[in-house]
């Protein structure tokens, strides 16, 4: 009952802002147009339909607030005016009230905000979806003051989400049973994948980690900055960060002013996207321009300043290697080896033709080489690569779908900075130095230096596992002779006792046989 009052609730709330306008207009259906005139009556649409579509989503909830975040990056898919509203989604959503964050707060750490933080602005300085943020100054266990972000999370969002999530697992389930393609899609598998990202994102400690470890792997790399984390003033509602300073990476012109190199500013963009991705394995899942400012600080000016850890996604070796096989492949344009890769990875079934397969591909990529960011789209390739991926059965691998996702925030921002970036060039000698890494005397060495503490511990002891070994085996063999013998003991009794019996037995009939005869012949 819930879900179908959920479903009525979003669809209510599309008629009420018109949204059907944007669609039926489309379809010139008219008896469907009277029918949601007559349903919505008293709406009035005078707001621009990009401001009305923003509106809706933030009515939503914070499903819906993501995917308009989603689609603001995409400026190459949609008209710019609605393409504007959706980025005020990025980090402008409407906050909620001080009070209640002051209250979240001295609820998390039992006492008075004054006694935690030495300042504290009530004003917040930025507002999303799951949560929002207060600059506060703090003094640490040793005396000194630092400038922190404290974010605090929505009060009542797992109740929102947890309805909202039920209608998707729900219409995910329709959707396989009523669609050719549905098994393929894999909706539900997809859908419980978003499931543990948005509540990953209810637990601001998860975030926390999530922030200390992409700091640790990052810090080598020098592209990109990522808040401290203050431990002891964190908690499951709560958490407190050393605060960033710098210019949201959406004000291209700011930055221009400033003397940023916008188009290397790009380039190491797309590095710090392919590091975390073949060398980490561990990924910023949530990179849209509101997560994402620029240093203009002397000691770091024309660094990528993250944050938002929320969302992170995690690849396994075998996926890395895989991916990177693809990508390297692609860049190439190796189509057949991409195809092979399909086969072996069991992504299309195994009697697929690799020769129609390698063509198809080829089909969808080829005209997109050797241009730069401005004149392609790998929205549309996905699209079409989706579509061919329909004849070959190709089966959704749901791990990987958050990897599509920030790639396509990656190429929005790349966009957004210099359309001229050629993002297969730029990514291609990254990703072969990372496979000869991966089979070269390097990738060897450090397999070996990992692998250290367990042979300094098994090497001391391997004559005496050996001596052990060859003991055990011996003594095994001849447990395994004497049940043999033993074995074969029984059966001899066996065949003797059987033996025996018929021979008694037949020498019995031959006895009964003379008996009846003498007596016949008297």
């Amino acid at each position: 009952m819930s879900k179908l009052l959920r479903g009525w609730a979003i669809v209510w709330v599309v008629l009420r802002y018109g949204l059907d306008e944007m669609v039926l207009t489309q379809l010139r259906s008219r008896w469907a147009q009277a029918l949601v005139r007559l349903l919505s009556r008293g709406r009035n649409l005078q707001a621009p339909r990009g401001q009305r579509l923003r509106l809706a989503l933030e009515q939503l909830g914070p499903i819906f607030v993501k995917f308009g975040q989603v689609l603001s990056t995409r400026r190459d898919l949609m008209p710019p005016d609605i393409a504007d509203e959706l980025a005020r989604l990025q980090d402008r959503v409407p906050p909620f009230d001080s009070a209640l964050a002051v209250a979240i707060i001295e609820k998390a750490f039992g006492r008075p905000i004054d006694a935690v933080f030495t300042s504290f602005e009530r004003q917040p300085v930025a507002s999303a979806s799951i949560a929002q943020v207060h600059f506060a100054t703090l003094v640490d266990k040793h005396g000194q003051s630092h400038d922190v972000a404290v974010k605090v999370l929505r009060p009542g969002m797992l109740k929102i989400i947890e309805k909202d999530l039920a209608l998707m697992h729900m219409l995910a389930g329709w959707l396989e049973k009523l669609s050719a393609d549905g098994k393929r899609l894999k909706p539900r598998e997809v859908v419980a994948e978003f499931d543990t990202y948005l509540h990953d994102e209810l637990d601001l400690m998860r975030e926390a980690a999530n922030a200390a470890q992409l700091r640790r792997n990052m810090q080598g790399l020098d592209l990109v900055l990522i808040p401290e984390v203050f431990w002891d003033f964190c908690h499951t509602d709560v958490m407190v960060m050393q605060r960033m300073t710098g210019v949201p990476i959406s004000q291209t012109e700011t930055l221009r002013q400033h003397g940023v190199n916008l188009p290397q500013l790009a380039r190491d963009g797309v590095t710090i996207f392919f590091t975390q991705v073949f060398r980490d394995g561990f990924f910023h899942g949530d990179m849209h321009p509101g997560n994402i400012q620029v240093s203009l600080d002397a000691r770091s000016f024309g660094r990528y300043i993250s944050l938002d850890f929320g969302i992170v996604g995690t690849l396994t070796d075998f996926d890395k290697e895989y991916l990177a096989q693809n990508f390297t492949a692609f860049f190439r344009r190796d189509y057949k080896r991409i195809a092979e890769l399909h086969v072996e990875s069991g992504w299309v079934p195994a009697n697929t033709r690799v020769a129609e397969l390698e063509a198809a591909i080829r089909t969808v990529c080829e005209p997109y080489f050797d241009r730069p960011l401005k004149e392609i789209s790998l929205g549309v390739v996905l699209m079409r690569l989706f579509q061919t991926s329909r004849r070959f059965h190709v089966e959704i691998q749901p791990q990987l779908v958050l990897l599509q996702k920030t790639l396509l925030n990656i190429e929005g921002l790349g966009r957004q900075l210099d359309p001229d970036l050629d993002l297969w060039s730029t990514a291609k000698p990254f990703l072969e130095k990372w496979m000869v890494e991966q089979v070269g005397p390097k990738r060897l060495w450090q397999e070996l230096r990992n692998e250290a503490p367990r042979y300094a511990q098994i090497l001391p002891a391997l004559p005496r596992l050996v001596q052990d070994f060859l003991q055990h085996s011996v003594q095994q063999r001849d447990q395994e002779l004497r049940r043999l013998i033993e074995e074969q003991k029984r059966t001899n009794r066996l065949l003797q006792s059987l033996l025996y019996g018929s021979l008694g037995f037949a020498l019995g009939l031959l006895l009964l046989q003379v008996y009846l005869r003498i007596r016949l012949w008297g």
